[in-house]
């Protein structure tokens, strides 16, 4: 059988094949459903870090940081909380940070609370601002876990509910993490 070409359709066979090529690219080859929800707070203004906070509050399973600036001492006691609590916390940050006090205080103190610490080995800088957690939950934006960033700085806040782009967050930490050439044990 000889298929007819679309333009030689009614107008309306030609919108439904139309709509259908559309559809099909849109959704390629293969359709994944998500329930994604994204929450979007600013700083000043929305106090970014404290709604951040509240995940750390919930996490039961893991906890993955991986920020250039740590210094905020709700952050510190949240994350030591959650440890406590038998939550796995890590943390990954840059090594430039360490020239600064407040940063050497804040991961002192998780350090001896047993959370682990790597810093970059590498001549950039580990410059993401991103939390996963639990697989389900994961952050993102331009807020360090800073005072600064909490209550003076224009910063933003995105924190994302949504299983499959958390996994590949969670996998992105751990390559990170695990990776020794770039990233060493800060003791």
């Amino acid at each position: 059988m000889i298929r007819p070409s679309p333009f030689q359709l009614s107008t309306q066979c030609r919108r439904v094949y139309i709509t259908g090529l559309l559809i099909a690219a849109l959704l390629g080859p293969s359709v994944e459903v998500s329930a994604t929800s994204v929450e979007v707070w600013y700083g000043p203004e929305d106090r970014p870090l404290e709604h951040l906070v509240q995940m750390y509050d919930r996490a039961t399973r893991y906890i993955f940081v991986a920020v250039y600036g740590v210094t905020s001492p709700l952050t510190v006691k949240a994350l030591v909380e959650a440890k406590r609590r038998g939550v796995d916390v890590r943390l990954l940050t840059d090594r430039e940070r360490l020239n600064d006090p407040k940063q050497r205080t804040a991961l002192s103190a998780l350090r001896e609370a047993g959370i682990p610490i790597r810093i970059n080995q590498h001549d950039g800088l580990m410059h993401l601002k991103q939390a996963v957690i639990d697989d389900e939950i994961n952050t993102t934006g331009s807020m360090n876990q800073t005072t600064s960033g909490n209550r003076y700085n224009d910063e933003r806040l995105d924190i994302i509910r949504d299983h499959a782009i958390t996994v590949k967050a969670r996998e992105k930490f751990l390559s990170l993490w695990n990776d020794q050439e770039r990233f060493q044990e800060w003791k």
